[in-house]
C-alpha cells in the first residue's frame, strides 16, 4: 500500500511499543484539535457557530484550562452562554404561554452530551482505525507491526474489529482476528497473573517476595480496560 499522508501517522503509532496505539493516536488527534480551537480557529465564523451549539465536554474544558489561556476560552464561553441563555431558560413562557421547563430540560441533555472536540476527533479516529485495517491487509511490513504491539485497550480493539469486519473479505478476516487474538491473549495472561501478585503481596506471607511487574499492574489494567486518552 503507497504511503500516503493519512497513513503516516497510523504507521507511527504502531512503531513505538508502548500501550495501545490507537490511544496514542486518539491522544495526538484532541492535543492538535484543542490546540486549533484555543488558536487562530477560536476566531472562526463557521467554528464559532459550531463551538456555540456544541459547546464542549467537561474533559476537554479541563484540558483547555490546562493551557492558561483564558482569554481565548472566555471568548468562546461568551458566545456561548450568549446563545444558550433562551434556550435554558428554565421560567421562559412560549408566545402561546406554555410552560418551557421541558424544553429546556431537553436543551440542557443535549448539550450535556455534545463536544466541539469530541465531535471533530470522532470523525478523523473513525477513518484513522479503518486505515490500520487497510495497512494490515495490504501490507506485510504493518502486520508485523500488530503482532509486535503489547496490547490493544479493549475500547479501541472492539472498534478496530468491527472496521476489519466490514473490510475485510471472509478468507481475510480470520487471519486478522487470530493476529490480533495473539496479541491480546496473551497480554491478558500476564496482566491477569501481575494483578494477582498485586493482591498477595498484600498478605504478610508473601511481604519479603519481590514485586516483579505487579506494582503498577493496577494502573494498567484501568488503562487495558477503559483506555488511556
Amino acid at each position: 500500500m503507497e504511503e500516503k499522508i493519512y497513513t503516516i501517522p497510523v504507521t507511527q503509532a504502531f512503531e513505538k511499543k508502548d500501550g495501545c496505539p490507537f490511544c496514542r493516536l486518539r491522544r495526538e488527534l484532541e492535543d492538535t484539535e484543542r490546540d486549533l480551537i484555543m488558536g487562530a480557529s477560536m476566531m472562526e465564523p463557521d467554528i464559532r457557530i459550531k463551538t456555540n451549539e456544541l459547546g464542549f465536554c467537561r474533559r476537554h474544558y479541563d484540558k483547555m484550562l490546562e493551557m492558561n489561556n483564558r482569554l481565548s476560552l472566555a471568548l468562546m464561553l461568551e458566545s456561548h452562554l450568549g446563545e444558550l441563555s433562551d434556550k435554558v431558560a428554565i421560567c421562559k413562557r412560549s408566545v402561546f404561554g406554555k410552560d418551557n421547563s421541558q424544553k429546556a430540560a431537553s436543551e440542557m441533555k443535549k448539550l450535556n452530551s455534545s463536544c466541539y472536540i469530541c465531535e471533530r476527533v470522532d470523525e478523523k479516529y473513525s477513518k484513522m482505525v479503518l486505515t490500520a485495517v487497510l495497512l494490515w491487509e495490504k501490507e506485510r511490513s504493518f502486520r508485523d507491526l500488530l503482532s509486535a504491539q503489547p496490547y490493544f485497550c479493549l475500547p479501541h480493539a472492539s472498534l478496530f474489529i468491527e472496521k476489519a469486519k466490514v473490510r475485510l473479505d471472509k478468507k481475510t478476516y480470520p487471519l486478522f482476528i487470530e493476529a490480533l487474538d495473539k496479541v491480546q491473549s496473551a497480554y491478558m495472561q500476564s496482566l491477569k497473573e501481575d494483578v494477582s501478585w498485586f493482591c498477595k503481596k498484600f498478605d504478610y506471607r508473601y511481604d519479603s517476595e519481590p514485586w516483579g511487574n505487579a506494582k503498577d499492574s493496577v494502573e494498567r489494567a484501568v488503562k487495558f480496560l477503559e483506555g488511556d486518552v
